[in-house]
């Protein structure tokens, strides 16, 4: 059975093209989103409804509740043990998502050390003394790799990132092995790309869509759901700025031009991390994406 990653940045189409490629060859969806995962996310992530999903059974959509807080050990368990009933069943697994980190842990053997509660704790002092921007700097000097794929605005993983530097002495992404040591040696990887200018254009359509389908009130109820108790789901794009609405730091186009910003630059982040890993294959937004997997699937 067979191993199919799609991977790529925001908006480039990797939800629709795994939903159709399942369709064609009778697999399975496992999810590589990191938002996507929380429960009630659904318009700000861009999460398929269940109609949109085609009847194609997905996995690890809707397993957290926003106060929970998810680890890269914690889904890297869970994806493979998903990945390992699929092929049980006799069907190939289709892994789509633009979170490199996760997509990453699957395939790759990662090694997370223990934490340490007094480095741990130290760490976030600092963060409350001296501010992330200061802990994110440090980040980008010592492992510059990690800062690309870790959102400055996530605290918690930049925490975790320097808390494991200085446990094991080595770069964060130290623990990201090179291609050869692959869980899944014959996996088949695609990326899909996008000129940046189309791409951003994308991305402002997208927003202005989430705004006019209810993405505010859905923050709204997710807050009674204890959104902000929760150290992750917070964080996620749009979802952040919409809190600082309701905070009174931003009015409502603020607000949503902010999620643009923030969801570009992201972009960029995604592009610069997939762009290092030489066993995807490439596809452009003007060609046949489909076709085009199928034919490498079946040569």
């Amino acid at each position: 059975m067979r191993t199919i990653i799609i991977c790529g940045a925001t908006a480039t189409g990797k939800s629709d093209l795994a939903v159709s490629l399942a369709q064609e060859i009778g697999g399975e969806i496992v999810n590589a989103d990191s938002m996507q995962v929380y429960s009630g996310m659904d318009i700000g992530t861009a999460k398929l409804s269940e109609v949109e999903r085609g009847g194609v059974v997905h996995h690890l959509l809707d397993v957290l509740t926003v106060k929970e807080d998810s680890t890269v050990a914690w889904y890297q368990e869970l994806a493979r043990k998903t990945i390992d009933d699929i092929h049980a069943r006799g069907a190939d697994a289709i892994i789509v998502g633009g979170t490199g980190l996760y997509i990453k842990a699957i395939v790759d053997d990662l090694n997370f050390p223990d934490t340490d509660p007094l480095v741990r704790t130290r760490l976030e002092l600092e963060s409350v003394e001296k501010g992330g921007d200061h802990l994110f700097a440090r980040l980008t000097a010592l492992d510059p790799a990690a800062a690309l794929a870790i959102d400055r605005a996530n605290m918690r993983r930049v925490i975790r990132a320097l808390e494991v530097i200085e446990i094991t002495g080595k770069p964060f992404t130290a623990n990201l092995p090179r291609e050869a040591s692959s869980r899944y040696p014959d996996a088949y990887h695609f990326g899909l790309s996008q000129d940046r200018e189309s791409l951003a254009v994308r991305i402002s359509d997208r927003v202005d869509l989430m705004w006019a389908t209810g993405f505010e009130s859905e923050v709204d109820a997710l807050i009674t759901q204890g959104l902000r108790d929760g150290a992750t789901a917070q964080k996620a794009l749009g979802y952040a700025q919409i809190l600082q609405e309701r905070d009174g730091l931003l009015s409502a186009d603020e607000a949503r031009e902010e999620s643009k910003r923030v969801t570009r630059s992201y972009v960029r982040r995604q592009d610069t991390w997939f762009s290092r890993d030489g066993r995807i294959s490439w596809l452009g937004h003007y060609e046949n994406r489909l076709e085009k997997i199928l034919t490498r699937l079946n040569s």
